[in-house]
């Protein structure tokens, strides 16, 4: 289904084994971001009869561009917009852009983010419009449900600076993170926080939706503030240690 809320039309599909492709619907167009592999988002974009504007890319991991050079064969007018500092490893990038760059697609502007610490040249795409009832964030996997990406490039300040970046934007902000990891996350944080009302009340909440096969996501950055240990570290210190934690943590 469709979600529909003020201006914003957004849906899931759900590849590879956690993998999560967002699809921004306005009218009969659609943007997608970090198509993982084609097939499946082909199919839906064809069942829905939705033209394919663009393809937003957060960072070059295979998982997240898989799938865009087959999209835009079948649809040759889309553009792939991506960081223009990773014109080597996504070359078939076609819309270049850098940290607060500010561009218009489908009646709206989006911001992006340098969001460095998972990879190297990672970045976020924020959509905001005067008067909306919400914003959006796509962080690819800078931010989780309950959790953080894992530094495979990048340095704990890099993230912890990255996560500040984001954390700085409205609380109803909706993020539209890239794996659907909140349940692990969650529980990985209440054995740190065993008594946190807040953590327990959401894993219940999460546990719930995927035993009906629903994404637990997008969540609130209000909901994150309450219940992300990452985002919460007061200091990089904090932040290391968490992350380092996590790393070897077994669910």
């Amino acid at each position: 289904m469709l979600e529909k809320k003020s201006e914003f039309t957004i849906y899931p599909i759900t590849v590879l084994q956690d993998n999560i492709v967002w699809v921004w619907v306005h009218n009969c167009n659609a943007v997608v971001i970090d198509p993982s592999i084609s097939g499946p988002v082909e199919k839906s974009l064809l069942e829905k009869n939705l033209s394919l504007q663009a393809i937003l890319q957060t960072h070059h991991h295979d998982d997240h561009i898989g799938g865009t050079q087959k999209l835009i064969k079948r649809w040759p007018e889309a553009k792939v917009i991506a960081s223009k500092k990773e014109l080597k490893r996504i070359p078939f990038q076609t819309f270049s852009v850098g940290d607060n760059d500010i561009f218009s697609l489908m009646d709206s502007e989006i911001k992006v983010i340098e969001v460095h610490g998972h990879t190297n040249n990672h970045i976020a795409f924020y959509i905001s419009k005067e008067n909306a009832k919400y914003n959006i964030l796509f962080p690819g996997d800078t931010m989780f449900g309950g959790g953080c990406g894992r530094l495979l490039e990048g340095t704990a300040i890099q993230m912890f600076e990255s996560l500040y970046k984001l954390n700085s934007f409205p609380e109803n902000t909706k993020i539209y993170s890239a794996h659907e990891y909140t349940e692990n996350n969650l529980k990985w944080a209440l054995t740190l926080e065993p008594k946190n009302i807040s953590i327990i009340e959401r894993l219940k909440f999460v546990k719930d939706k995927r035993q009906k096969g629903i994404p637990s996501l997008p969540s609130t950055l209000s909901e994150e503030r309450k219940t992300n240990l990452f985002l919460r570290a007061q200091n990089v210190e904090e932040f290391t240690m968490l992350r380092k934690h996590k790393d070897s943590w077994k669910c």
